[in-house]
């Protein structure tokens, strides 16, 4: 046990917070011995500060129900009690982008579900399978930190997942215009129907800033390190509406593709069903074997039968078939809280141990 990494969880309380601890209960290489919170929450023990609120099916880990909650906020003494630290804060950007900074200034990694560091130039946003090369700015954010191991590292939007692999395995066919429209699960509001009650039988036309988040991150992820910080691609033009639909988990996006260089129907199922990355290659402890499976039935992805394919970090792209005005049009579905947040980030924590990035705290 002493050999795995120490992690620490900010935010653990909330909705990501949980996912967090459920995805890691038994994870060969890393242990959640750290749990951090809202001033409110510190000093209760895990399973009296959650109280009725655990919002994940599988129950609460026994390990973790005793741990007793740290202040979030008390950053030496939550970072010296771990190696890293895994960020799902509820905070305003300007506080989550201080925080972070302070716990990678003690020296401490961090792995961050949130938004706040996504356009910070020197810092990370990695889906491991698509541009794990991205890390390689890491060194130049140590500098700008005066750090020698604390940095910070983000995952992408949870509704760009669903399609944006999708336009990094057809890069060599070069799409350069996308229209896509999401339709996206509750529990991305970090919401169930008990506590979003409106939502049952309902579809609401707008979500704060998603629109603009699914229209730039995949520019950013197919961008790359450019004179220490990351330069997004120019290519492809997206617009996109975000939809909110009474769907407890996954995000499914209807997409339309132009390409420069034009493909058949089979060129673009072999991309996708043989698209693969680091992880896979390492065969990390959270990699899906397959990281994009194609879908021949006409009804299928579906978010029923398929949100949990791969344990909820694969990819299920369907209906895929020519368009009259696009090039090709398909459908896409990812499990947002596990590929889009929680698995997403502890996928790129297994990428920066696995690259050296991330290794035990001397004693």
């Amino acid at each position: 046990m002493s050999e795995k990494l120490r992690v620490g969880i900010l935010g653990a309380t909330g909705m990501v917070g949980q996912r967090f601890i459920s995805l890691l209960e038994n994870h060969p290489w890393f242990e959640v011995v750290t749990l951090a919170a809202s001033p409110r929450s510190a000093g209760k023990t895990y399973e009296e500060a959650v109280g009725g609120r655990w919002k994940i099916t599988t129950p609460m880990p026994e390990a973790v129900k005793k741990l007793v909650v740290m202040n979030v906020n008390e950053v030496e003494k939550v970072a010296a009690s771990v190696d890293f630290v895994f960020s799902a804060v509820d905070m305003s950007k300007d506080e989550i982008r201080a925080i972070e900074e302070a716990y990678a200034k003690t020296e401490t990694p961090v792995v961050s579900n949130n938004s706040a560091h996504r356009w910070t130039p020197d810092v990370p946003m990695v889906v491991p399978e698509i541009n794990v090369e991205q890390f390689a700015v890491i060194a130049d954010q140590k500098k700008r930190l005066g750090t020698i191991r604390g940095f910070i590292a983000v995952k992408p939007n949870c509704s760009i997942q669903s399609y944006a692999p999708a336009l990094a395995a057809w890069r060599e066919f070069e799409p350069y215009e996308v229209v896509a429209t999401t339709y996206q699960a509750i529990s991305g509001a970090g919401k169930t129907f008990k506590d979003w009650p409106e939502m049952v039988e309902n579809v609401i036309p707008f979500i704060s800033g998603e629109e603009e988040k699914s229209e730039q991150e995949p520019l950013r992820i197919l961008g790359e390190v450019k004179d220490g910080v990351i330069v997004k691609a120019e290519e492809p033009k997206i617009t996109c509406q975000c939809i909110r639909v009474p769907v407890l988990n996954g995000h499914t996006a209807a997409v339309f593709v132009k390409f420069r260089k034009k493909p058949t129907k089979e060129q673009l199922i072999e991309k996708l069903v043989n698209f693969s990355g680091y992880p896979q290659e390492k065969k990390l402890p959270s990699a899906p074997a397959q990281f994009i499976r194609y879908m021949e039935e006409d009804n299928r992805p579906q978010v029923q039968a398929d949100v949990n394919y791969e344990n909820g970090m694969g990819v299920s792209i369907g209906r895929l078939r020519e368009d009259s005005i696009y090039d090709f049009k398909f459908v896409g579905l990812s499990h947002n809280t596990i590929r889009g947040a929680a698995g997403g980030a502890v996928l790129c924590a297994e990428s920066l141990k696995s690259l050296g990035y991330i290794q035990k705290k001397e004693q």
